[in-house]
């Protein structure tokens, strides 16, 4: 259904951004009206892509005084369907927003805008600083940094250092009334970026929110020594219920800079095995031969015939597998019409064998291949589980499958005391419903004093 005033509307934005930057053309709202997930498409009134925070703040105040609703959008590669227009109105695309503002290499931190890919922060850190680098997400290069520290993603470095939203320092946000709000150190001083201290943390307010509570234009993230070597060793087992005990051990030597597990139907001699990946990196050969060498005994001295362990993989093992990003297979490729939907569980380490083999058991009831990766976090506190589901774009069976399979696996994994990753609207209503009452009676307190118009991503985080 049309806005309403949509003339008024459309040439308020043309003010804003110039008729370059705002659409209404129904070809290009097609485009935006879908993701990439097999989730059906919402109609969009407006298309505008801003190139400043003064930009965004002038389109909040307009679409505030309307009531229409926006949905901010970094490189829509999600595949929950988080930045459909559920009730129609304005998408925000932020991708003209791509300066990367400062790198501070002493203080280890980079600013960025909210546009700013993976790809080009990865490029401009192996120009200028080849010593600094970011925990890079399982995803294209395209995707943004924002996007996943806004949803709480996980990369190669969050073996050790956890979740992309903790390795935030600030956040500059543009509220649903147009007012900035910057958190953190940034707080106290706009040039200073580099922790969020012991003052109140209201970074919060907009980590997993799912774009409800206010439009980030800018983020300071964290940067990590880059050690010059990167090695992996691989480990492989049939008896998933040895799994959580193996990562333990490999944990436990605090040596590994990430560790990711692999399970899939393809290639053929996959079928049926666990992979480990523990990678490794060091400053000089002698350091990662040290460090290698105390991964390998956890194979050959406490698990024995249980565990194999290679020596060295297989090129085309290792090659895959030493990728940044990391990509283990190739899902979308398994079926034609190249599409997979995935949903992700954080769940304790001693849930794995559970959820390992009732996983292979949705996705053979949906007429699916299983494929999964599993990412262990600070030092095996948790786990990120995702599961794979590939699916056909021309075949609705096939897409209503991929569908039905993936919220089978959001109520295992809630059964299992896991917490559904970046939950599409069903997903979403589930987990409310097993939510602490009180918890959700603030969070709805929350974004009604946040957003009193309730015009930021509406239909997210809501029970009907």
């Amino acid at each position: 259904m049309p806005v309403k005033d949509g003339n008024s509307l459309y040439a308020g934005l043309t003010d804003i951004l110039g008729q370059e930057f705002v659409s209404k053309e129904p070809e290009e709202l097609y485009i935006y009206s879908r993701d990439s997930s097999a989730n059906p498409p919402r109609p969009v009134d407006y298309v505008v892509m801003p190139s400043s925070v003064e930009e965004v703040q002038a389109i909040v105040k307009l679409a505030s005084s309307k009531g229409i609703p926006l949905i901010p959008m970094g490189a829509a590669l999600n595949l929950e369907g988080l930045t459909l227009p559920l009730k129609g109105g304005i998408v925000v695309d932020m991708r003209r927003m791509d300066k990367i503002i400062e790198v501070s290499e002493m203080d280890r931190y980079a600013l960025v805008e909210a546009g700013v890919s993976q790809g080009k922060l990865i490029s401009y850190l192996e120009e200028k600083y080849p010593m600094l680098q970011h925990s890079v997400p399982d995803a294209p290069p395209s995707a943004t940094v924002a996007g996943s520290c806004l949803i709480c993603g996980y990369g190669h470095l969050s073996t050790n250092y956890g979740t992309h939203a903790e390795m935030v320092n600030g956040l500059e946000v543009v509220l649903p009334t147009g007012e900035i709000l910057r958190t953190g150190s940034a707080m106290l001083s706009t040039s200073l970026w580099f922790g969020r201290g012991s003052l109140p943390d209201l970074t919060g307010l907009f980590l997993g929110w799912l774009g409800t509570t206010g439009i980030v234009t800018k983020l300071s993230i964290r940067l990590y020594p880059r050690p010059p070597i990167r090695d992996m060793v691989i480990y492989m087992m049939q008896d998933s219920s040895i799994v959580p005990d193996v990562v333990y051990r490999i944990t436990h030597t605090e040596v590994a800079e990430d560790v990711s597990i692999v399970g899939q139907e393809r290639p053929e001699w996959m079928k049926g095995y666990q992979i480990i990946a523990a990678y490794v990196s060091a400053h000089t050969e002698k350091e990662l031969d040290l460090k290698k060498s105390y991964l390998k005994r956890i194979s050959k001295e406490e698990f024995k015939s249980k565990v194999s362990f290679m020596e060295e993989a297989p090129g085309e093992l290792k090659e895959q597998f030493m990728e940044l990003p990391f990509f283990a297979t190739k899902v979308a490729d398994w079926k034609k019409g190249g599409g997979f939907e995935y949903v992700g569980a954080i769940m304790p380490i001693d849930t794995l064998p559970e959820a390992w083999e009732k996983g292979i058991d949705i996705a053979h009831r949906f007429d699916m291949l299983y494929s999964y990766a599993i990412r262990v976090v600070e030092g095996g506190h948790h786990v990120l589980f995702t599961y794979s589901y590939p699916f056909n774009r021309a075949d609705e069976v096939s897409m209503h499958n991929a569908l039905s399979a993936l919220k089978e696996t959001q109520k295992l994994s809630l059964a299992l005391g896991a917490i559904p990753w970046k939950p599409e609207v069903d997903g979403q209503k589930e987990i409310i419903k097993k939510m602490d009452k009180g918890t959700f009676k603030l969070m709805q307190r929350i974004r009604k004093l946040l957003d009193p118009g309730g015009i930021m991503n509406p239909g997210n985080w809501e029970v009907d």
